[in-house]
């Protein structure tokens, strides 16, 4: 027996030794595999949500329609109702106009001066007060020249008395003559001293004109109608004839000219339209947002200014409330034309992609469609459509940020009311957008 199991235990320990190795070996490898089949189910987990998201992200960010490709962050899907503002396309005339920068300018101004020199002892008129041809403003002290005006009349009647000795010698020297008692020469010296009396009483008679006309120009009245600004002396100052600061400044407000430019390409359309009839002109203030006056064309400058490609035009304005003054601002309103039946819109509706101009055309049905339209003028807040839309069609005038073609809406009027149907046309300088001018309205229902 223990032969036997000293023969025995060397095998079991050869087996033992040949068989561990293996079984280790196996145990190894398997978790290998497990570790690269985990490694491939997170890979392909990862590419699945990738490829998902790609595929949600792609959907959301694809236009609703080849119009609108070019617009990004439009919110309004097929399913979503969007708040809009519409206006009804209507049918109607549009007035085209030529707008530039003007300057209103007085018919005359006058810096009253005087013609003598003296003290002020009266000022008749108030500053910015309005006077007529006439009315006494400046009353200078008299006296002066009222004593010179006394002087040559002494003169005068001294001479007219010396005249008339002189005459009557004359007369007696003409019968001496004839009966022969002297000379001829005698006789022509005391012609000679009746003309020199005749002269001196001539000059005499001068000086009393100009001392009378002296008196005169004491007495200052305004040389026309107009409104008075401020006074430049007050009374017990000395003035003289050659002041060059005058006394007080009048401007003829009524009527009042615009003087104003335009660009010379539109010379030769305002002489076409002045031959045939008068034009008319509006005058807006600074903003270009409030008519202050309207009046007539009244001529165009005789040549272009080289410099700035532009000519001048003056117009005349009746100026009955005077709401413009001398020097003022304005911007300037030309009509020389107006559109007949033109289809218009308000100008909001009116967007610019790269297939061109285009409108959300409102439907029956509460959706909006991509409607191209060509725009034949536009004139202030209004826009003259020349194809694309009828009269009576129903655009979407605010809110197109949030449209697709075929979202769905709810159409809404403008806040404060529907706006005449009034426009100005862009071909001038410094054009501001005026308010809207449109009907509005909409088709379809409320949801």
């Amino acid at each position: 027996m223990g032969h036997l199991n000293s023969t025995n235990l060397p095998e079991r320990g050869a087996r033992g030794g040949d068989f561990a190795p293996e079984a280790r070996e196996t145990k190894s490898h398997s978790w290998l595999w497990i570790v690269v089949l985990a490694v491939i189910v997170a890979l392909g987990v990862w590419y699945f949500r990738s490829s998902r998201a790609g595929t949600e992200s792609q959907g959301s960010a694809a236009p609703g329609s080849g119009g609108t490709a070019g617009k990004s962050g439009r919110q309004g899907g097929p399913g979503q109702v969007v708040p809009v503002v519409v206006a009804t396309a209507q049918k109607g005339d549009l007035p085209v106009y030529f707008n530039g920068l003007g300057t209103a300018t007085a018919f005359n101004t006058v810096t009253v001066r005087s013609r003598v020199d003296g003290q002020i002892v009266k000022i008749n008129f108030t500053e910015g007060q309005t006077v007529r041809q006439g009315d006494a403003l400046v009353e200078i002290d008299a006296r002066p020249y009222q004593v010179q005006l006394e002087q040559a009349e002494g003169q005068l009647a001294k001479d007219q008395a010396q005249l008339r000795d002189v005459q009557v010698n004359y007369e007696r020297f003409q019968l001496l003559f004839k009966e022969g008692v002297i000379p001829k020469q005698q006789v022509d010296t005391q012609l000679s001293q009746v003309g020199q009396f005749e002269g001196s009483i001539k000059a005499d008679e001068g000086l009393i004109d100009g001392a009378k006309l002296q008196i005169v120009y004491c007495h200052i009245t305004a040389p026309i109608t107009g409104r008075v600004g401020l006074r430049l002396v007050d009374v017990g100052n000395i003035i003289h004839a050659n002041d060059t600061t005058g006394l007080l400044v009048i401007t003829q407000l009524q009527p009042i000219s615009v003087i104003f430019s335009l660009p010379e390409d539109q010379l030769s359309q305002v002489l076409s339209k002045l031959h045939g009839s008068q034009l008319a002109v509006e005058a807006y203030d600074r903003d270009d947002t409030t008519k202050i006056a309207t009046g007539k064309l009244l001529t165009v400058d005789n040549q272009i200014d080289i410099t700035t490609g532009t000519y001048k035009l003056k117009a005349v304005f009746g100026n009955e409330n005077n709401v413009l003054f001398p020097n003022q601002f304005v911007n300037v309103h030309l009509l020389v034309d107006t559109k007949r039946n033109v289809t218009i819109v308000p100008s909001p509706a009116i967007q610019r992609g790269p297939q061109g101009t285009y409108v959300f055309l409102a439907q029956q049905d509460n959706t909006v469609k991509i409607q191209p339209v060509t725009v034949a003028l536009s004139s202030g807040n209004s826009v003259g459509i020349g194809t694309g839309l009828q009269p009576g069609d129903t655009v979407v005038v605010d809110g197109q940020d949030k449209l697709q073609d075929g979202s769905k809406i709810e159409a809404r009027t403008p806040a404060g009311g529907a706006p005449n149907q009034q426009g100005r046309q862009t071909q001038g300088q410094n054009q501001a957008p005026a308010a809207s001018e449109s009907q509005p309205s909409h088709k379809g229902k409320r949801q």
